[in-house]
C-alpha cells in the first residue's frame, strides 16, 4: 500500500472524519487535510458560518494525523489538550488544513496547526496541542 492508500485508510478508521468527509493529499511529507463544504456543517445559518466544532476537529485530525505520520507509527496519537484559536468566520466554501510538529518527545508532542480557505495566508483559525504517543513511537534521529 502506497502513503497516500495508507492515510486514506487511517482517515477512514475515524468515524468523526468519514461524518465530516475528510480527505488528504500527500506531497512528499506534506499533509493537507481537505474539508469539502456541505451544509450539514453549517453552524449559524444566519451568515452562514461553518460550525466552530467542525474547524476545530479539522485542525485536530490535521496534528494527530501529521503527528503519526512523522512518528512512524500505525496507531494514532491521544489528545491531551488543544487550543484553537478562532480568527475569522469559516464560510460555506472548501476548507484546508496543515499542521507543522514542533516537538517530539519520548511520549509528548508538541503540534501547531492551521485552517484556511481561499488563501493560505488568511487563516481562519489556529491551533496548538500537546499528544500522548503510542508506545510503538519510533523516533527519528534530532527528533527527541
Amino acid at each position: 500500500m502506497n502513503p497516500q492508500e495508507r492515510l486514506a485508510a487511517a482517515l477512514a478508521r475515524i468515524p468523526y472524519a468519514q461524518f465530516l468527509g475528510v480527505r488528504a493529499e500527500l506531497k512528499g511529507d506534506e499533509l493537507t487535510l481537505i474539508l469539502p463544504f456541505a451544509e450539514h456543517l453549517i453552524g449559524n445559518p444566519l451568515l452562514p458560518a461553518l460550525h466552530g466544532g467542525v474547524v476545530g476537529a479539522l485542525m485536530e485530525l490535521t496534528a494527530l494525523t501529521q503527528l503519526a505520520i512523522a512518528s512512524k507509527s500505525e496507531a494514532f496519537p491521544k489528545t491531551i489538550d488543544i487550543n484553537v484559536d478562532y480568527l475569522r468566520s469559516g464560510k460555506p466554501v472548501d476548507t484546508f488544513a496543515r499542521a507543522r510538529v514542533v516537538k517530539i518527545g519520548r511520549r509528548i508532542a508538541n503540534v501547531q496547526a492551521e485552517a484556511w480557505q481561499a488563501e493560505r495566508a488568511n487563516a481562519i483559525a489556529a491551533m496548538h496541542g500537546h499528544f500522548m504517543l503510542p508506545d510503538d513511537t519510533v523516533l527519528t534521529p534530532g527528533q527527541n
